[in-house]
């Protein structure tokens, strides 16, 4: 993917604090970009760009973010991983509403979700053409160059008697400022409070992982079903894959109307352990996560053939848990926060402890003699590179002088 670059803007308060910046995206000419030319595009920007920590890199922890969304990025369910708490969605002025549109607005504020709307000219055609989601909009943005004064004095009075905020979009003098204070908007926001600054990002991972990790934490959380068929629809190959692993499943002859129906008759804990495989199978760009797949599926069978009946569902868990980090470009302590996990197999997968810490080690034991075996039998193949790399990833350094 090229490289991309996020414009970031200040947004004040009355009391001139930061209250958030609004965030635009550029390619690597500089000019903007919609924020879904591509649903997977817009997927690695959510998950990898903006995430929690790249965000409070970004911009101050406690303030908010402004995003535009579009017709695309509200209907497809890409929004879902995003922290409702630190994220303005921004509606475009120029957004076509379709009743698809209109319902996707309503669902997303019922859950949580911030709007506010862009470049409002307080002009009666805009008055019309929003009427329908006033009572879901928390924040109008009113640009001040754009609106004739008349009509934006009428549209402030109209909206000072709800509970919406106004904005003061365009500011780019005192004079400006001043005035828009005494008119009594909320928040301001104009190149004379704050020329855009241009902050490049690192270049996008693969989402997938992610998403996972999302879905994962949903059921985890026993979320409804519509939820988890939000998140599987953000990637197609997903929806493809489980389809395709539901209809092998044995004695099951149906024909598949709906990913409700999938995830309705797999069962979640079935689920669960499939999106875990998938993980290692389809997401992993590591060249030995075949085999370790298998070795992860061989060690968790075994860790819940060990575990007491109640604990049979979490020890499996554990068991694929403690080999991710070996397969991903990812810290293992940040791939587990994307989640949370049950205390025992989060303390089994980042430290080695708890109640099922010993059927790891015997697991791992078990391993490292087949391991052993096949590295002695197959010793003169091996390259001498990946001798080394093998020996200081595992923190044995070697003496050239020994050599």
């Amino acid at each position: 993917m090229d490289e991309l670059y996020i414009s970031k803007q200040k947004i004040l308060d009355a009391k001139k604090y930061i209250f958030a910046n609004e965030i635009i995206f550029k390619d690597s000419s500089r000019k903007r970009v919609g924020f879904s030319n591509s649903l997977k595009s817009t997927a690695q920007l959510i998950i990898n760009s903006i995430s929690s920590a790249a965000l409070n890199k970004l911009i101050a922890s406690s303030s908010k973010a402004f995003i535009n969304v579009d017709e695309t990025t509200l209907t497809k369910g890409i929004l879902d991983v995003l922290d409702k708490e630190r994220f303005v969605l921004n509606i475009l002025e120029d957004i076509i509403l379709t009743e698809d549109v209109i319902k996707a607005i309503i669902d997303y504020k019922r859950k949580g979700f911030m709007f506010s709307l862009e470049h409002f000219d307080s002009s009666a055609r805009m008055l019309v053409k929003f009427q329908r989601l006033f009572n879901y909009i928390d924040i109008i943005k009113m640009d001040i160059i754009t609106s004739e004064y008349d009509n934006m004095e009428k549209v402030m009075k109209k909206f000072k008697k709800t509970r919406i905020k106004l904005l003061a979009q365009g500011i780019e003098s005192k004079e400006d400022l001043d005035d828009c204070i005494e008119m009594g908007f909320d928040y301001f926001q104009g190149s004379f409070i704050d020329k855009p600054t241009l902050v490049e990002i690192a270049s996008s991972k693969e989402p997938t992982q992610m998403i996972i990790m999302q879905l994962i934490q949903i059921i985890k959380n026993n979320n409804d079903t519509q939820e988890l068929e939000f998140f599987i629809k953000q990637q197609p190959d997903l929806s493809f894959k489980l389809i395709q692993f539901f209809n092998n499943l044995e004695k099951l002859d149906i024909k598949i109307e709906s990913l409700t129906q999938v995830i309705t008759l797999m069962g979640r804990n079935k689920l669960l352990r499939w999106l875990i495989v998938y993980l290692y199978s389809e997401v992993s760009t590591n060249s030995a996560s075949k085999t370790m797949l298998e070795l992860a599926i061989r060690r968790a069978e075994s860790m819940e053939a060990e575990a007491e009946p109640k604990n049979k569902e979490k020890a499996y868990l554990a068991g694929m848990f403690s080999m991710l980090g070996s397969i991903f470009d990812t810290d293992i302590r940040e791939l587990m926060k994307s989640v949370k996990m049950d205390e025992d197999i989060t303390s089994l997968v980042l430290e080695k402890k708890g109640i099922f810490a010993s059927s790891l080690m015997r697991a791992e034991i078990t391993e490292k003699k087949y391991l052993k075996k096949k590295m002695m039998e197959n010793f003169e193949k091996l390259n001498t590179n990946d001798l080394i790399y093998t020996l200081e990833d595992g923190g044995v350094m070697l003496d050239k002088n020994d050599i």
